[in-house]
């Protein structure tokens, strides 16, 4: 990866990642709010990277860590989060972003 030269450069990409998955599936489906997600995607990879006990193989495990987002409107952070870290929600299950 051109451009990745220490920790903080990935962890920006990262970032960076969240915000244009955010940025994106609203505009196309012109629903949402992109601000929202945007502004706490460096929260959620900080919780999805340092703090969330979970395990995206299994999404059951009862003792994992629940990550609840009461603003609905921004569900698309949500989202972003379970298809960056390895659920099974594909980059085209987020381009159907609502859609349906």
């Amino acid at each position: 990866m051109t451009g990745i030269k220490t920790d903080s450069d990935l962890e920006q990409l990262g970032i960076n990642t969240i915000r244009g998955l955010s940025m994106d599936a609203p505009h196309a489906a012109a629903s949402g709010h992109q601000g929202t997600a945007m502004a706490l995607a460096p929260l959620a990879h900080v919780l999805f990277t340092r703090v969330l006990r979970y395990s995206a193989k299994h999404p059951d495990w009862f003792n994992r860590d629940r990550f609840i987002l009461s603003a609905g409107h921004a569900s698309i952070l949500q989202y972003a989060m379970l298809h960056l870290t390895g659920y099974d929600l594909t980059l085209e299950d987020l381009k159907e972003f609502r859609q349906l």
